[in-house]
């Protein structure tokens, strides 16, 4: 078909040059070589203009596509021109199967195909997780879980369009699949527990990438990096990777301290008992101080009254919350609290109690009746 193309083209050749018959398959070839580079050429010129045209306005999606099938269909075009190569081989008496092209091509589609689907799902992902132009971000997690699952999709329906197009009836693969899967089912527990797991850290969203999260119930500690189908990696704080399987969350408890709206500050601060009549001033100038304060959140819980008389001090509490969340400026603000109580209990003469012991001795008390002298004979024995 191709060399019934070319032969008008090439006609006028032949007819100058007619030694040039003798070699009118090689020179066919030459011929879409060169075809198939200019039309490279081309396309990668017409494409890059467009990218850069459509990069200035939305939608994005128009880009997107663009940029993500750009390197497919360049590689189309050479697979198309190798299969067509093939063709002028083997009807030429080269050792070619004359069905060697036509197989190029179509494998060769449906995978270029299934690969230009992948691109554009992982440059979907990225765009939404990582927002240019003003765009609202997605939550990284939803969109990798939705990425995952559509690329499995798409790996699913290239792997079936090839083996039905090899011959290989489907339909019997997936009743096998059906029967064979309860096989597997019983033999792969644990990878099947790990998948719905994670499908399930999917779906309810306890934390997601980013997060610092914690368990009670296991010496689990740390940020999550990626959820996987199958395992979770957290970087502790340590800066050890914690591999953990998805079925385990299922059975524990999580705590996600990332999502904490405030941090709290709880103490007990004691005052000596010498210093009584002082507690009550003091206790109203650290609650004021507290509700002056700009990194304290008043609309939460704030309590601040004398709360125990301990051993050896009045102990009076200190329970209010923070605006921040952040860990670090959370203990400088703590910090700064911590010194203004100290500063207004030394402003009223006060002083912190130590744990002390007052032992009280009685007066007055009978020491028993004056020792008597020993006899003279048990002195005079004493004396030998």
């Amino acid at each position: 078909m191709l060399e019934q193309l070319l032969k008008p083209i090439l006609a006028p050749l032949f007819a100058q040059w007619p030694g040039l018959n003798e070699f009118g398959w090689q020179i066919a070839a030459a011929v879409v070589v060169a075809l198939i580079w200019l039309l490279t050429v081309v396309f990668n010129w017409v494409t890059l203009r467009l990218i850069v045209r459509l990069s200035r306005k939305a939608p994005i999606w128009d880009e997107l596509l663009l940029t993500s099938i750009r390197n497919p269909i360049r590689l189309l075009i050479w697979v198309v021109g190798l299969s067509l190569l093939l063709e002028i081989f083997s009807r030429n008496g080269l050792p070619v199967s004359t069905h060697a092209g036509t197989e190029l091509r179509r494998f060769g589609a449906i995978i270029i195909i299934a690969w230009g689907g992948l691109r554009f799902i992982s440059s979907a992902e990225t765009f939404f997780t990582q927002p240019a132009r003003g765009s609202k971000q997605v939550d990284r997690t939803t969109a990798d879980a939705i990425a995952k699952l559509l690329k499995l999709i798409v790996v699913i329906l290239a792997g079936l369009t090839v083996l039905q197009s090899a011959g290989v009836s489907v339909s019997g693969i997936l009743a096998f699949g059906g029967v064979g899967g309860i096989a597997v089912g019983f033999a792969a527990r644990d990878l099947l527990a790990n998948f719905f797991g994670g499908l399930m850290v999917y779906m309810d969203r306890p934390f997601r990438v980013g997060d610092w999260i914690r368990s009670p119930d296991k010496e689990i500690e740390g940020t999550v990096e990626h959820i996987g189908w199958r395992l979770t990696r957290i970087l502790t704080f340590d800066q050890r990777p914690l591999y953990v399987p998805n079925a385990t969350f299922a059975n524990i408890a999580v705590e996600n301290p990332s999502r904490m709206r405030n941090r709290r500050i709880y103490e007990h601060v004691g005052v000596r008992y010498d210093d009584a009549a002082k507690v009550k001033q003091i206790v109203d100038d650290v609650r004021e101080m507290l509700m002056q304060h700009p990194e304290i959140d008043t609309h939460q819980t704030m309590i601040v009254h004398l709360n125990r008389f301990g051993p050896s001090s009045m102990d009076f509490m200190v329970y209010t919350f923070t605006r921040t969340t952040q860990w670090v400026k959370y203990h400088a603000i703590k910090e700064d609290v911590m010194l203004k109580i100290a500063d207004i209990i030394f402003s009223h003469g006060a002083e912190f109690a130590f744990p002390t012991q007052t032992l009280h001795i009685a007066s007055g008390v009978d020491d028993g009746p004056e020792p008597q002298p020993l006899p003279a004979d048990m002195q005079a024995e004493l004396h030998r």
